[in-house]
């Protein structure tokens, strides 16, 4: 599923905003988001949000076989998901062109740096060594996804604690978390990217652009530095020519952020293992607030009913009287009806309409009797009496039939005429009667 393209009113709205120097969530155009940083219940699992960009970390690690050309170092491989559940413009079960970026990058920074002594993860030259495994998952894209992907993984490798093992000649025993401390890994430094987008061919700057700043910018850098200013990678994408100024003003600008998440994220790491060592209770359930839906439990606020009566009266003294109720809100002007209520229809008068009705039902009803005598010959004198014949008429021509008492019902073919027809006859029907006559 293709991403929803940007109207270009929007596009023009944030360009014009850029341009001024602000930004649709109120930051400057050096600030960062908000990053928060909460850890599992196991060691190498933690959640780092950035904004509302949330990248889930987690770190695994297995006894294999070293590679040949590297017998003496352990083995760092990074592996990075995005999935529909972050954006619907993600396509699972393909790599796309973004995710191969990513990955290629998150490896440069983390792994080509040497941030993690790899020798120390030896167990037996040339035959066991430790693989160490960080997946990310994109949990929601809210842009930056390097930024957020690269801090949650150096977050997750300083957290994780590997089996303790021990060699007697050939013998490689392994210890579970139970007999002994887990070890924690050799880390030599932090690199962290940080990400600037450019804009109308480098003429503006902004940095940590949000997932609609990134559909407009013209290009992207990103420089990956630890706190003592030491630059591991640098990535420029999008085809723009950058200036050697904006260059050094980039990374002057990436150094300061660097220190900052830097200190930010040794804070998290000791507040955990400080509620781990006091017995405290910790996990992703822990650091949700109280105040929301997900939570598993309220503080409970203390509350005086003693005074409840005499406040409510005091309430209904000081209110105001209602005001007058309208039984009828509705007021009804001439051409206006309403239907299901019992209301009278204001449409026409019902009376005369139906009393018109009667008066040509009665002439339709003599029109055909006349039209029965001359046809059909048959005897209607007895009409008035209380047995007389109901005859049913709808149309001009049709099959009527008579009602009597202890008689079978009679079909007899009637005509109705109008009106007009009655005090002008014509003479066609007197004609047909002749010739039956002399047929007979």
């Amino acid at each position: 599923m293709k991403e929803t393209p940007l109207s270009n009113c929007e596009r023009r709205f944030l360009l014009r905003a850029i341009e001024e120097k602000k930004r649709l969530d109120g930051r400057q155009t050096y600030d960062y988001r908000n990053i928060k940083i909460s850890f599992g219940t196991d060691y190498g699992c933690c959640i780092v949000e950035l904004g509302k960009t949330r990248v889930l970390g987690q770190v695994s690690c297995e006894l294999v076989s070293p590679k040949l050309n590297r017998a003496t170092e352990g083995i760092l491989f990074f592996n990075l998901e995005l999935s529909q559940m972050a954006a619907p413009a993600f396509e699972p079960g393909r790599q796309s062109d973004l995710l191969v970026k990513l990955n290629r990058l998150l490896e440069r920074c983390l792994r080509n740096s040497k941030c993690i002594d790899t020798e120390s993860l030896c167990v037996v030259a040339g035959e066991k060594v430790w693989q160490i495994r960080v997946d990310l998952h994109l949990l929601n894209h809210d842009g930056n996804i390097i930024d957020a992907a690269s801090i949650a993984a150096i977050v997750a490798l300083c957290h994780f604690r590997r089996p303790d093992v021990s060699v007697q000649g050939d013998e490689v025993t392994l210890y579970t978390l139970e007999e002994r401390d887990p070890v924690p890994l050799s880390i030599h430094h932090m690199p962290i990217c940080v990400s600037f987008a450019f804009f109308q061919q480098g003429t503006y700057l902004l940095v940590d652009p949000s997932e609609r700043e990134e559909r407009v910018m013209d290009g992207l850098l990103v420089i990956a530095m630890n706190k003592h200013r030491e630059i591991c990678t640098i990535q420029s994408s999008g085809g723009i020519m950058l200036l050697k100024d904006q260059v050094l003003r980039c990374s002057k600008i990436a150094g300061v952020k660097v220190v900052e998440i830097t200190e930010l994220i040794q804070k998290a790491l000791e507040n955990d293992q400080k509620v781990r060592k006091e017995g405290g209770k910790f996990g992703f359930a822990e650091s949700m607030a109280n105040q929301r839906i997900t939570a598993f439990k309220m503080e409970k606020a203390p509350i005086d009913t003693s005074d409840v009566e005499e406040k409510a009266e005091e309430i209904i003294s000081e209110a105001e009287p209602p005001s007058e109720v309208v039984s009828k809100p509705v007021l009804w002007t001439p051409g206006t009806a309403q239907i299901g209520e019992g209301i009278e229809n204001s449409w026409g008068h019902l009376e005369d309409s139906e009393k018109e009705d009667e008066d040509e039902g009665g002439n339709d009803e003599a029109i055909i009797l006349d039209g029965m005598k001359m046809d059909t010959g048959v005897e209607v004198s007895h009409i008035g009496s209380q047995d007389a014949p109901i005859v049913l008429s709808d149309s001009e021509e049709e099959e009527m039939i008579i009602l009597e008492p202890d008689k079978n019902p009679k079909k007899i073919r009637t005509q109705t005429i109008s009106a007009t027809q009655v005090k002008a006859p014509s003479k066609k029907p007197v004609k047909k009667r002749k010739k039956k006559r002399a047929a007979n």
